[in-house]
């Protein structure tokens, strides 16, 4: 039978295993993580470029930044609830879409529009009353022109509750569509359409993942939701062939735009949204710098190794 230790050599034994356990804990090497990555400062070079946007803009910025390869983000009033103008149009043909892989709408059917009769109807409003078009037509009017009228006409057909709806299932309960286009009595009730920074770049996401979609109708609606739409300030930070959903939107005091960028090697979604401006045209230009600084940050992570190094073909 083994003697018992007396306590002085218990001690003893107790203080010799804790030094060796604190030379221990002192070899080993600090994580990686507190090391601090240069993508890191490049992502804060970013945000300190928004931050100094903001303030010189004479009115409320919000501004959400998501790379789609690393979940990385970067925010400025992310949550904040900003009038969504024509970006919510990207709502709708995602609902449009989804009822039609449901079997609730075809489509190819063909519809025969009436007059417009809105204000800012759009394109609709210079064709003939017998022009007969097909949904998916009526999309293309939406996303590549913004028309009005034709907005209206898929509202109307998929159902303004089912839109919302569709949207609480994505979790995106502070997006809202709560009118039609150019309703300014509604707008004056308070009933404006609204979302965030990050849900209404979140749903751009979603909208070019085409998701719960069969390829082929994924493949489609990419198509129509990456056609160049006309007064797109996000776009004009891009290069002309990147490939990108931009949405904008425009109202007195409002601009705003919802984003994927199919950058390769380093897609992301994005959003700018501002509101109160006192003059609409700092907040095309605002849209217009950010791209182009979120752009070029993220080309750069892009051709780049972890520690920044770029080799460029030669």
């Amino acid at each position: 039978m083994e003697a018992a230790l007396t306590p002085p050599r218990r001690r003893s034994l107790r203080s010799l295993a804790a030094a060796f356990a604190l030379l221990a804990l002192s070899a080993v090497p600090a994580p990686a993580a507190e090391l601090g990555p240069p993508q890191a400062d490049l992502l804060a070079k970013l945000k300190a470029r928004i931050e100094a946007l903001d303030q010189r803009l004479d009115g409320v910025l919000g501004v959400y930044v998501q790379d789609l390869s690393t979940g990385t983000t970067v925010e400025l009033r992310p949550d904040g609830v900003f009038p969504t103008a024509s970006s919510i149009k990207l709502a709708v043909l995602y609902e449009i879409y989804r009822q039609a892989e449901e079997g609730r709408i075809d489509l190819a059917e063909v519809t025969r529009p009436p007059v417009p009769r809105v204000r800012g109807g759009g394109i609709l409003q210079e064709l003939g009353e017998q022009v007969s078009l097909t949904w998916r037509d009526l999309a293309v009017l939406m996303i590549g022109w913004s028309d009005n009228e034709a907005t209206n006409l898929l509202i109307r057909r998929a159902g303004m509750d089912a839109v919302n709806r569709r949207l609480d299932a994505l979790s995106l309960p502070r997006t809202r569509l709560r009118r039609q286009m150019m309703d300014t009595d509604a707008a004056r009730r308070g009933d404006e359409n609204v979302s965030t920074p990050r849900e209404i770049a979140r749903l751009a996401g979603i909208v070019a993942r085409g998701e719960a979609l069969s390829p082929g109708r994924a493949k489609d609606l990419l198509a129509v939701a990456t056609l160049p739409a006309e007064g797109s300030n996000f776009r004009r930070g891009l290069p002309e062939t990147q490939r990108a959903i931009s949405k904008p939107g425009a109202l007195e005091g409002v601009r705003c735009e919802a984003a994927w960028v199919d950058l390769r090697g380093r897609p992301y979604v994005a959003a700018v949204m501002t509101t109160y401006l006192e003059r609409d045209a700092d907040g095309d230009a605002v849209i217009r710098e950010i791209s182009a600084a979120i752009y070029e940050t993220f080309d750069r992570l892009a051709r780049a190794s972890e520690y920044g190094r770029v080799i460029s073909e030669r």
